[in-house]
């Protein structure tokens, strides 16, 4: 795919290389070939579920953004990345594996399928005895880490450039799994950190109609490698280090609804 620039400077195109959707907050991502978008909605099930901390802000009925510091993710309990979930979003079969070992399969639909989840990451989290995570799950509502800046925008889709993550690894010196970022779309074929220049535009993504909003910043979750679940990587001081920025990939809004699917084009 042959990439360019406007006489403006903005990336002109590009391709979709990957999708993916993270139906439970700061566990594993779900690839996709492709996703139907709606106007003002971001990905189907992405972030629809999370792990309260007890005692925290969040209790069943909350209709607002809070901090993903409420949670238990990545930037805190870089263990969760060496588990292996999935959530069969059709059936709310929800299965979690520790080296290609299945440790338990839990129907979401059920309070004893929720029960069985919660008591599992107890375990994993060390809670106290007695103490369990708060399951988080609110009709129509997203745990995303824009949903404190209100409804619309925990609506946003995460995009990140591959071109941007190879730069940092050249500069870095170190490889860079594009999934330490957690984005709902990959793409590549425009230059690194091109995509800055699409934040307050409208383009197509895939077919897609989309307006970039806002870079985004960079947290410690990147930190940890997705595959063992160590913290062995600086990501936001290497950011700041290389590029004098702590910023990797933006959201987007999408503008039209349509399919999203792997192999699509990107063009402003």
């Amino acid at each position: 795919m042959t990439s360019g620039r406007s006489a403006a400077g903005v990336c002109t195109s590009g391709r979709v290389e990957a999708l993916h959707v993270y139906p439970v907050k700061g566990l594993s991502p779900q690839p996709l070939r492709e996703v139907q978008l709606s106007a003002g909605r971001a990905f189907p099930f992405d972030r629809a579920f999370a792990l309260a901390r007890p005692g925290g802000e969040y209790a069943p009925g909350v209709r607002r953004g809070i901090s993903k510091r409420q949670f238990f993710v990545l930037v805190d309990e870089a263990r969760l990345a060496a588990l292996r979930t999935r959530l069969d979003t059709a059936t709310g079969v929800f299965t979690v594996a520790v080296r290609e070992h299945e440790v338990l399969r839990a129907d979401l639909r059920t309070g004893e399928g929720v029960q069985r989840v919660l008591e599992l990451f107890a375990r994993v989290l060390d809670l106290p005895a007695g103490v369990l995570p708060v399951w988080a799950h609110e009709e129509g509502r997203r745990f995303t880490d824009t949903a404190p800046g209100g409804d619309e925008a925990m609506e946003l889709v995460s995009v990140l450039n591959l071109a941007s993550v190879r730069e940092l690894e050249r500069r870095a010196g170190a490889p860079v799994d594009p999934l330490r970022f957690r984005a709902n779309v990959h793409v590549d074929g425009l230059p690194a950190f091109g995509e800055l220049d699409l934040v307050g535009r409208e383009f197509d993504l895939g077919g897609v109609r989309v307006r970039g909003e806002k870079p985004t910043v960079r947290c410690a979750a990147t930190e940890v490698d997705p595959g063992t679940g160590r913290r062995d990587l600086p990501v936001p001081q290497l950011l700041s280090r290389c590029f004098g920025h702590d910023l990797m990939g933006f959201y987007v809004r999408v503008l039209t609804g349509g399919t999203l699917a792997v192999g699509g084009g990107v063009r402003a």
